[in-house]
Protein backbone atom coordinates (compact mmCIF):
# COMPACT_ATOMS: atom_id res chain seq x y z
CA UNK A 1 0.00 0.00 0.00
CA UNK A 2 1.26 3.51 -0.50
CA UNK A 3 0.30 6.90 0.64
CA UNK A 4 1.06 9.92 0.12
CA UNK A 5 2.32 12.25 2.87
CA UNK A 6 3.96 15.72 3.90
CA UNK A 7 6.18 16.86 6.46
CA UNK A 8 6.66 20.37 7.33
CA UNK A 9 8.82 22.74 6.86
CA UNK A 10 12.67 21.87 8.02
CA UNK A 11 14.59 24.59 9.21
CA UNK A 12 18.21 23.81 7.48
CA UNK A 13 21.47 24.95 8.84
CA UNK A 14 22.49 25.12 5.47
CA UNK A 15 21.00 28.03 2.51
CA UNK A 16 19.46 26.37 -0.08
CA UNK A 17 21.95 27.26 -3.20
CA UNK A 18 20.50 29.95 -5.42
CA UNK A 19 21.06 27.93 -8.72
CA UNK A 20 18.77 25.67 -7.37
CA UNK A 21 16.30 28.33 -6.08
CA UNK A 22 16.10 29.79 -9.74
CA UNK A 23 14.27 26.38 -11.02
CA UNK A 24 11.61 27.46 -9.59
CA UNK A 25 10.10 24.12 -8.68
CA UNK A 26 10.75 20.90 -6.92
CA UNK A 27 13.81 18.51 -7.06
CA UNK A 28 11.96 14.92 -8.09
CA UNK A 29 13.39 11.71 -7.39
CA UNK A 30 13.43 8.05 -6.76
CA UNK A 31 15.07 5.25 -5.18
CA UNK A 32 17.86 5.56 -8.03
CA UNK A 33 18.21 8.66 -7.32
CA UNK A 34 21.94 10.51 -6.07
CA UNK A 35 20.42 13.46 -4.68
CA UNK A 36 21.92 12.76 -0.83
CA UNK A 37 25.40 11.96 -2.40
CA UNK A 38 25.09 9.11 -1.09
CA UNK A 39 27.34 6.41 -3.67
CA UNK A 40 25.10 2.92 -2.61
CA UNK A 41 22.10 4.31 -1.54
CA UNK A 42 19.81 1.57 0.62
CA UNK A 43 17.15 -0.07 -1.26
CA UNK A 44 13.85 2.35 -0.84
CA UNK A 45 11.36 -0.12 -2.04
CA UNK A 46 10.73 2.18 -5.12
CA UNK A 47 9.82 5.32 -2.91
CA UNK A 48 9.22 8.60 -4.60
CA UNK A 49 9.48 11.99 -3.97
CA UNK A 50 10.17 15.47 -3.86
CA UNK A 51 11.70 18.25 -2.53
CA UNK A 52 9.91 21.89 -2.80
CA UNK A 53 11.25 25.18 -2.01
CA UNK A 54 10.20 29.06 -1.63
CA UNK A 55 12.48 31.63 -3.17
CA UNK A 56 11.56 34.08 -0.82
CA UNK A 57 13.11 31.52 2.45
CA UNK A 58 16.22 29.83 1.70
CA UNK A 59 16.94 28.18 4.81
CA UNK A 60 13.52 25.69 4.81
CA UNK A 61 12.93 23.19 2.28
CA UNK A 62 9.24 20.95 1.72
CA UNK A 63 10.09 17.16 1.74
CA UNK A 64 7.02 15.02 0.27
CA UNK A 65 7.59 11.14 -0.17
CA UNK A 66 5.83 9.15 -1.42
CA UNK A 67 6.45 5.39 -0.29
CA UNK A 68 5.46 2.08 1.14
CA UNK A 69 3.58 2.68 4.73
CA UNK A 70 2.39 -0.34 6.81
CA UNK A 71 -0.67 -0.33 8.52
CA UNK A 72 -0.75 -1.25 12.33
CA UNK A 73 -3.83 -1.92 14.48
CA UNK A 74 -5.41 0.86 15.94
CA UNK A 75 -2.83 3.34 14.67
CA UNK A 76 -3.39 3.91 11.25
CA UNK A 77 -0.86 4.49 8.42
CA UNK A 78 2.91 4.82 9.68
CA UNK A 79 4.73 6.64 8.29
CA UNK A 80 7.94 5.86 6.72
CA UNK A 81 11.02 6.17 9.61
CA UNK A 82 13.38 8.77 9.89
CA UNK A 83 15.83 6.20 9.88
CA UNK A 84 15.19 4.96 6.47
CA UNK A 85 17.29 7.84 4.66
CA UNK A 86 20.05 6.73 2.40
CA UNK A 87 22.53 8.46 4.24
CA UNK A 88 26.43 6.48 4.75
CA UNK A 89 26.84 6.53 9.03
CA UNK A 90 29.35 9.25 9.07
CA UNK A 91 31.60 10.48 12.32
CA UNK A 92 30.68 13.98 12.70
CA UNK A 93 34.11 14.31 14.20
CA UNK A 94 35.68 13.22 10.86
CA UNK A 95 37.89 15.85 9.84
CA UNK A 96 38.12 17.25 6.77
CA UNK A 97 40.90 15.45 4.76
CA UNK A 98 42.38 18.27 2.97
CA UNK A 99 43.46 19.18 6.67
CA UNK A 100 44.31 15.74 7.61
CA UNK A 101 46.69 15.36 4.33
CA UNK A 102 47.29 18.94 3.10
CA UNK A 103 45.57 18.81 -0.23
CA UNK A 104 42.03 17.64 -1.59
CA UNK A 105 41.69 14.13 -1.71
CA UNK A 106 39.41 11.46 -3.79
CA UNK A 107 37.10 10.89 -0.80
CA UNK A 108 36.28 14.43 -0.94
CA UNK A 109 32.62 12.68 -1.18
CA UNK A 110 32.58 12.18 2.42
CA UNK A 111 32.45 15.74 3.72
CA UNK A 112 29.68 16.42 1.49
CA UNK A 113 28.14 13.51 2.87
CA UNK A 114 28.42 15.12 6.63
CA UNK A 115 27.08 18.48 5.59
CA UNK A 116 24.02 17.21 4.02
CA UNK A 117 23.36 14.86 7.04
CA UNK A 118 23.96 17.54 9.07
CA UNK A 119 22.12 20.04 7.47
CA UNK A 120 18.69 17.55 7.44
CA UNK A 121 19.11 16.78 10.93
CA UNK A 122 18.69 13.17 10.09
CA UNK A 123 20.78 10.04 11.40
CA UNK A 124 21.12 6.94 10.38
CA UNK A 125 19.86 5.09 13.44
CA UNK A 126 19.64 1.91 11.74
CA UNK A 127 23.19 1.57 11.25
CA UNK A 128 23.48 1.17 14.87
CA UNK A 129 23.25 -2.38 13.80
CA UNK A 130 25.80 -2.06 11.19
CA UNK A 131 28.57 -0.60 13.92
CA UNK A 132 27.28 -2.90 16.39
CA UNK A 133 25.81 -0.89 19.33
CA UNK A 134 22.18 -2.55 19.76
CA UNK A 135 18.98 -0.54 19.86
CA UNK A 136 17.35 0.93 22.52
CA UNK A 137 14.26 -1.78 24.07
CA UNK A 138 11.24 0.38 24.26
CA UNK A 139 9.92 1.27 27.56
CA UNK A 140 6.36 -0.58 27.57
CA UNK A 141 8.73 -3.82 27.88
CA UNK A 142 10.53 -2.82 31.21
CA UNK A 143 10.70 -5.27 34.07
CA UNK A 144 7.96 -3.88 35.79
CA UNK A 145 10.28 -3.89 39.26
CA UNK A 146 12.66 -1.19 37.13
CA UNK A 147 9.37 0.87 36.06
CA UNK A 148 8.12 1.26 39.75
CA UNK A 149 11.55 2.32 41.00
CA UNK A 150 11.60 4.69 38.28
CA UNK A 151 8.66 6.13 39.50
CA UNK A 152 9.38 6.24 43.02
CA UNK A 153 12.74 8.42 42.12
CA UNK A 154 10.08 10.86 40.45
CA UNK A 155 8.61 11.16 43.37
CA UNK A 156 11.62 12.78 44.70
CA UNK A 157 12.55 14.41 41.36
CA UNK A 158 13.14 18.26 43.53
CA UNK A 159 15.98 16.31 45.44
CA UNK A 160 18.85 18.07 44.89
CA UNK A 161 20.90 14.09 45.47
CA UNK A 162 18.93 13.04 42.76
CA UNK A 163 20.91 10.13 40.88
CA UNK A 164 20.66 10.73 37.69
CA UNK A 165 22.80 7.58 36.71
CA UNK A 166 20.45 5.23 38.48
CA UNK A 167 17.45 6.88 37.14
CA UNK A 168 19.03 5.80 33.60
CA UNK A 169 19.72 2.61 34.43
CA UNK A 170 16.08 1.85 35.41
CA UNK A 171 14.47 3.66 32.15
CA UNK A 172 17.01 1.35 29.81
CA UNK A 173 18.60 4.81 28.80
CA UNK A 174 15.41 7.21 28.35
CA UNK A 175 15.80 9.20 31.42
CA UNK A 176 15.73 12.04 29.29
CA UNK A 177 12.16 11.11 27.96
CA UNK A 178 10.62 10.07 31.01
CA UNK A 179 12.28 13.03 33.44
CA UNK A 180 10.99 15.61 31.11
CA UNK A 181 7.36 13.92 29.95
CA UNK A 182 6.82 13.81 33.96
CA UNK A 183 7.63 17.37 34.69
CA UNK A 184 5.67 18.85 32.48
CA UNK A 185 2.27 16.75 33.62
CA UNK A 186 3.08 17.85 37.00
CA UNK A 187 3.28 21.16 35.99
CA UNK A 188 -0.15 20.79 34.46
CA UNK A 189 1.50 22.23 30.99
CA UNK A 190 0.19 19.20 29.20
CA UNK A 191 -3.51 20.10 29.41
CA UNK A 192 -3.07 23.85 29.82
CA UNK A 193 -1.18 24.89 26.22
CA UNK A 194 -3.00 21.63 24.69
CA UNK A 195 -0.36 20.01 23.85
CA UNK A 196 -1.17 16.21 21.86
CA UNK A 197 0.41 13.27 23.88
CA UNK A 198 1.43 12.07 20.44
CA UNK A 199 3.04 14.75 19.14
CA UNK A 200 4.89 15.63 22.51
CA UNK A 201 6.00 11.91 22.91
CA UNK A 202 7.56 11.59 19.43
CA UNK A 203 8.83 14.95 19.67
CA UNK A 204 11.15 14.18 23.72
CA UNK A 205 12.21 10.76 22.01
CA UNK A 206 13.37 12.35 18.72
CA UNK A 207 14.76 14.58 20.68
CA UNK A 208 16.61 11.85 22.80
CA UNK A 209 17.39 10.18 19.72
CA UNK A 210 19.30 13.33 18.69
CA UNK A 211 22.05 13.26 21.72
CA UNK A 212 25.25 11.40 20.59
CA UNK A 213 25.06 8.64 23.37
CA UNK A 214 28.73 7.98 22.27
CA UNK A 215 29.84 11.04 23.63
CA UNK A 216 30.86 10.50 27.47
CA UNK A 217 29.58 13.62 28.38
CA UNK A 218 27.40 15.63 26.06
CA UNK A 219 24.82 13.05 25.81
CA UNK A 220 21.04 12.71 26.78
CA UNK A 221 22.15 11.71 30.51
CA UNK A 222 23.78 15.60 30.43
CA UNK A 223 20.58 16.75 29.17
CA UNK A 224 18.42 15.16 32.03
CA UNK A 225 20.44 16.06 34.48
CA UNK A 226 20.56 19.37 33.49
CA UNK A 227 16.05 19.09 33.49
CA UNK A 228 16.35 18.09 36.98
CA UNK A 229 19.01 21.00 37.96
CA UNK A 230 16.56 23.51 36.01
CA UNK A 231 13.03 22.08 37.77
CA UNK A 232 15.13 22.63 41.14
CA UNK A 233 15.71 26.31 40.74
CA UNK A 234 12.43 26.95 39.05
CA UNK A 235 10.78 25.87 43.05
CA UNK A 236 12.87 28.51 44.15
CA UNK A 237 10.50 31.15 46.00
CA UNK A 238 12.01 33.40 44.26
CA UNK A 239 11.33 32.18 40.70
CA UNK A 240 7.80 29.50 41.70
CA UNK A 241 5.90 32.74 42.61
CA UNK A 242 7.02 35.15 40.02
CA UNK A 243 7.50 32.74 36.81
CA UNK A 244 4.46 32.03 34.64
CA UNK A 245 3.73 28.91 32.62
CA UNK A 246 5.03 29.76 29.69
CA UNK A 247 8.30 30.72 31.61
CA UNK A 248 8.15 27.28 32.85
CA UNK A 249 7.52 26.02 29.60
CA UNK A 250 9.96 27.84 27.78
CA UNK A 251 12.84 26.57 30.45
CA UNK A 252 12.13 23.45 30.86
CA UNK A 253 11.97 22.41 26.60
CA UNK A 254 15.40 24.49 27.02
CA UNK A 255 16.87 22.38 29.34
CA UNK A 256 16.26 18.89 27.32
CA UNK A 257 17.28 20.73 23.70
CA UNK A 258 20.19 23.05 25.25
CA UNK A 259 23.12 20.25 23.74
CA UNK A 260 20.66 18.84 20.87
CA UNK A 261 22.94 16.89 18.09
CA UNK A 262 26.83 17.94 20.05
CA UNK A 263 29.68 16.38 17.81
CA UNK A 264 31.36 15.89 21.55
CA UNK A 265 33.95 18.58 20.29
CA UNK A 266 34.06 22.34 21.35
CA UNK A 267 33.92 25.17 19.22
CA UNK A 268 37.50 25.74 18.97
CA UNK A 269 37.91 22.43 17.06
CA UNK A 270 35.54 23.33 14.95
CA UNK A 271 37.19 26.83 13.90
CA UNK A 272 40.31 25.36 12.79
CA UNK A 273 39.27 22.46 11.11
CA UNK A 274 37.16 25.06 8.78
CA UNK A 275 33.75 23.26 9.72
CA UNK A 276 30.82 24.59 7.58
CA UNK A 277 29.01 25.24 10.75
CA UNK A 278 31.69 27.48 11.78
CA UNK A 279 31.23 29.47 8.62
CA UNK A 280 27.65 29.81 8.60
CA UNK A 281 27.81 30.78 12.19
CA UNK A 282 30.65 33.42 11.66
CA UNK A 283 32.17 31.37 14.34
CA UNK A 284 29.95 32.93 16.80
CA UNK A 285 27.84 30.42 19.55
CA UNK A 286 28.37 27.62 16.50
CA UNK A 287 27.36 24.75 18.95
CA UNK A 288 24.73 26.85 20.53
CA UNK A 289 23.29 28.17 17.44
CA UNK A 290 23.37 24.66 16.14
CA UNK A 291 21.46 23.35 19.17
CA UNK A 292 19.06 25.66 18.59
CA UNK A 293 18.45 25.29 14.92
CA UNK A 294 18.57 21.48 15.95
CA UNK A 295 15.40 22.18 18.38
CA UNK A 296 13.50 24.22 16.23
CA UNK A 297 13.98 21.76 13.37
CA UNK A 298 12.44 18.92 15.57
CA UNK A 299 9.33 21.14 17.00
CA UNK A 300 8.36 22.03 13.41
CA UNK A 301 8.94 18.43 12.50
CA UNK A 302 6.33 16.84 15.20
CA UNK A 303 4.53 19.72 14.83
CA UNK A 304 4.21 20.10 18.38
CA UNK A 305 3.25 23.76 18.63
CA UNK A 306 1.13 23.31 15.15
CA UNK A 307 -1.83 24.15 16.84
CA UNK A 308 -0.75 27.48 18.50
CA UNK A 309 -0.98 30.81 16.60
CA UNK A 310 2.13 31.31 14.02
CA UNK A 311 2.99 35.04 16.10
CA UNK A 312 2.99 32.35 19.33
CA UNK A 313 5.26 29.43 18.05
CA UNK A 314 7.84 31.85 16.29
CA UNK A 315 8.12 33.85 19.79
CA UNK A 316 8.23 29.85 21.48
CA UNK A 317 11.09 29.57 18.60
CA UNK A 318 12.98 32.75 19.20
CA UNK A 319 13.36 32.72 23.32
CA UNK A 320 14.07 29.34 23.10
CA UNK A 321 17.08 30.33 21.02
CA UNK A 322 17.84 33.02 23.74
CA UNK A 323 17.87 30.71 26.30
CA UNK A 324 20.42 27.96 24.50
CA UNK A 325 22.35 30.53 23.12
CA UNK A 326 22.87 31.89 26.92
CA UNK A 327 24.90 28.94 27.42
CA UNK A 328 28.00 29.39 25.50
CA UNK A 329 30.67 29.73 27.99
CA UNK A 330 32.41 32.17 26.23
CA UNK A 331 29.91 34.38 26.88
CA UNK A 332 29.80 33.89 30.74
CA UNK A 333 31.76 37.05 31.95
CA UNK A 334 28.94 39.10 29.96
CA UNK A 335 25.96 37.36 31.53
CA UNK A 336 28.14 37.44 34.91
CA UNK A 337 28.41 41.08 34.90
CA UNK A 338 24.68 42.08 33.91
CA UNK A 339 23.71 39.70 36.89
CA UNK A 340 25.86 41.30 39.32
CA UNK A 341 25.30 44.92 38.24
CA UNK A 342 21.35 43.77 38.62
CA UNK A 343 21.78 42.44 41.60
CA UNK A 344 24.50 45.64 43.02
CA UNK A 345 21.64 48.17 41.94
CA UNK A 346 18.79 45.76 43.40
CA UNK A 347 16.73 46.45 39.79
CA UNK A 348 15.93 43.36 39.06
CA UNK A 349 11.99 43.26 38.59
CA UNK A 350 10.67 39.80 38.38
CA UNK A 351 7.16 41.37 37.28
CA UNK A 352 9.01 42.76 34.15
CA UNK A 353 9.25 39.59 31.51
CA UNK A 354 12.54 40.84 29.92
CA UNK A 355 14.07 40.19 33.53
CA UNK A 356 11.76 36.99 34.07
CA UNK A 357 13.86 35.90 31.12
CA UNK A 358 17.23 36.79 32.08
CA UNK A 359 16.64 35.16 35.36
CA UNK A 360 15.91 32.29 33.08
CA UNK A 361 18.82 32.42 31.24
CA UNK A 362 21.37 32.58 34.16
CA UNK A 363 19.11 29.53 36.12
CA UNK A 364 19.88 27.49 32.71
CA UNK A 365 23.73 28.52 32.71
CA UNK A 366 23.54 27.47 36.35
CA UNK A 367 21.93 23.99 35.57
CA UNK A 368 24.53 23.92 32.69
CA UNK A 369 27.40 23.58 35.30
CA UNK A 370 26.30 22.71 38.12
CA UNK A 371 28.07 19.08 38.23
CA UNK A 372 30.80 20.82 40.67
CA UNK A 373 27.61 21.35 42.98
CA UNK A 374 26.65 18.27 43.39
CA UNK A 375 27.37 15.40 46.19
CA UNK A 376 30.91 13.96 45.79
CA UNK A 377 29.90 10.69 44.46
CA UNK A 378 28.14 12.40 41.46
CA UNK A 379 29.91 14.92 40.92
CA UNK A 380 33.13 13.09 40.69
CA UNK A 381 31.85 10.72 37.74
CA UNK A 382 30.49 13.87 35.97
CA UNK A 383 33.97 15.54 36.16
CA UNK A 384 35.90 12.07 34.73
CA UNK A 385 33.47 11.59 31.75
CA UNK A 386 33.92 15.64 30.72
CA UNK A 387 37.96 15.62 31.31
CA UNK A 388 37.30 12.37 29.17
CA UNK A 389 35.73 13.88 26.21
CA UNK A 390 38.20 16.63 26.53
CA UNK A 391 40.49 13.89 26.75
CA UNK A 392 39.59 12.29 22.82
CA UNK A 393 39.29 15.59 21.50
CA UNK A 394 42.94 16.10 22.40
CA UNK A 395 43.75 12.52 20.45
CA UNK A 396 41.87 13.61 17.73
CA UNK A 397 43.77 17.06 17.08
CA UNK A 398 46.89 15.25 17.92
CA UNK A 399 46.30 12.07 15.23
CA UNK A 400 45.41 14.95 12.99
CA UNK A 401 48.64 16.95 13.51
CA UNK A 402 46.57 19.58 14.89
CA UNK A 403 47.66 21.97 17.62
CA UNK A 404 45.91 20.11 20.73
CA UNK A 405 43.49 22.39 22.69
CA UNK A 406 43.64 23.78 26.44
CA UNK A 407 42.35 20.88 28.80
CA UNK A 408 42.48 18.80 26.25
CA UNK A 409 46.08 17.01 26.52
CA UNK A 410 46.13 13.96 28.15
CA UNK A 411 49.64 14.08 28.94
CA UNK A 412 49.55 17.56 30.27
CA UNK A 413 46.06 17.37 32.09
CA UNK A 414 45.05 15.62 35.04
CA UNK A 415 41.40 15.68 36.00
CA UNK A 416 42.26 17.17 38.81
CA UNK A 417 43.96 20.21 37.87
CA UNK A 418 40.97 20.69 35.58
CA UNK A 419 38.27 20.70 37.89
CA UNK A 420 40.22 22.74 40.46
CA UNK A 421 40.55 25.54 38.02
CA UNK A 422 36.96 25.28 36.45
CA UNK A 423 35.50 25.52 40.12
CA UNK A 424 37.86 28.37 40.56
CA UNK A 425 37.65 30.54 37.70
CA UNK A 426 33.94 29.98 36.36
CA UNK A 427 31.93 27.90 38.70
CA UNK A 428 32.45 29.46 41.93
CA UNK A 429 32.07 33.38 40.76
CA UNK A 430 28.76 32.20 39.08
CA UNK A 431 27.37 30.16 42.07
CA UNK A 432 27.81 33.10 44.49
CA UNK A 433 26.18 35.36 42.43
CA UNK A 434 23.23 33.03 42.17
CA UNK A 435 23.56 32.54 46.04
CA UNK A 436 22.83 36.66 46.46
CA UNK A 437 20.33 36.11 44.66
CA UNK A 438 18.64 33.17 45.42
CA UNK A 439 19.89 32.52 49.53
CA UNK A 440 17.70 29.53 50.43
CA UNK A 441 18.92 25.98 51.40
CA UNK A 442 20.27 25.00 48.03
CA UNK A 443 21.88 27.81 47.07
CA UNK A 444 23.56 27.09 50.53
CA UNK A 445 23.76 23.22 49.80
CA UNK A 446 25.46 23.74 46.41
CA UNK A 447 28.01 25.93 47.59
CA UNK A 448 29.10 23.39 50.20
CA UNK A 449 29.25 21.02 48.15
CA UNK A 450 31.52 22.38 45.46
CA UNK A 451 33.79 23.69 48.17
CA UNK A 452 33.61 19.53 49.71
CA UNK A 453 34.26 18.82 45.95
CA UNK A 454 37.49 21.25 44.78
CA UNK A 455 39.45 19.90 48.67
CA UNK A 456 38.27 16.36 47.46
CA UNK A 457 40.39 17.04 44.41
CA UNK A 458 42.96 18.97 45.96
CA UNK A 459 43.52 16.27 48.24
CA UNK A 460 44.05 13.74 45.32
CA UNK A 461 46.29 16.27 43.67
CA UNK A 462 48.27 16.27 46.44
CA UNK A 463 48.56 12.63 46.24
CA UNK A 464 49.31 11.86 42.72
CA UNK A 465 51.77 14.40 42.75
CA UNK A 466 53.35 12.73 46.15
CA UNK A 467 53.23 9.34 43.82
CA UNK A 468 54.91 11.35 40.89
CA UNK A 469 57.55 13.12 42.28
CA UNK A 470 58.93 9.54 44.44
CA UNK A 471 59.04 7.88 40.85
CA UNK A 472 60.86 10.67 39.17
CA UNK A 473 63.40 10.53 42.09
CA UNK A 474 63.33 6.70 41.63
CA UNK A 475 64.13 7.02 38.48
CA UNK A 476 66.76 9.48 38.47
CA UNK A 477 69.18 7.52 41.57
CA UNK A 478 68.00 4.26 41.49
CA UNK A 479 70.43 3.13 44.65
CA UNK A 480 68.85 6.22 46.65
CA UNK A 481 65.76 3.75 47.94
CA UNK A 482 68.26 1.01 48.66
CA UNK A 483 70.68 2.89 50.21
CA UNK A 484 67.96 4.44 52.72
CA UNK A 485 66.28 0.72 53.34
CA UNK A 486 69.85 -0.46 54.48
CA UNK A 487 70.31 2.69 56.57
CA UNK A 488 66.91 2.58 58.37
CA UNK A 489 67.21 -0.94 59.92
CA UNK A 490 71.33 -0.01 61.13
CA UNK A 491 69.81 3.06 62.57
CA UNK A 492 67.22 1.14 64.52
CA UNK A 493 70.05 -1.18 65.73
CA UNK A 494 71.34 1.90 67.03
CA UNK A 495 69.38 3.16 68.91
Amino acid sequence: MEVCYQLPVLPLDRPVPKHVLSRRGAISFSSSSSLFGAPDPRQLSQRRGAISYDSSDQTALYIRMLGDVRVRSQVGFEPERRSSHPYLCIDFRTLHTRLSCGSLSADSGTEKRVHRLLSFQRYLHSSRLLRGIPQQIPLHILDEDYSGQARCMLEKVGNWNFDIFLFDKLTNGNSLISLTLHLLNQYGLVDLFQLDMVRLWRFLVLVQEDYHNDNPYHNSVHAADVTQAMYCYLQEPMLSKSLTSYDILLGLLAAATHDLDHPGVNQPFLIKTDHYLARLYRNTSVLENHHWKSAVGLLRETGLFSHLPAEDSLNMERDLGSLILATDISQQNDYLSRFRTHLDQDSLCLSNGSHRHFVLQMALKCADICNPCRPWELSKQWSEKVTEEFFQQGDIERKHKLEVSPLCDRETNTICNIQIGFMTYVAEPLFGEWARFSDTRLSQTMLGHMGLNKASWGGLQQEQTAVSEEAELSTADPDAGESRSKEIPQGSRES
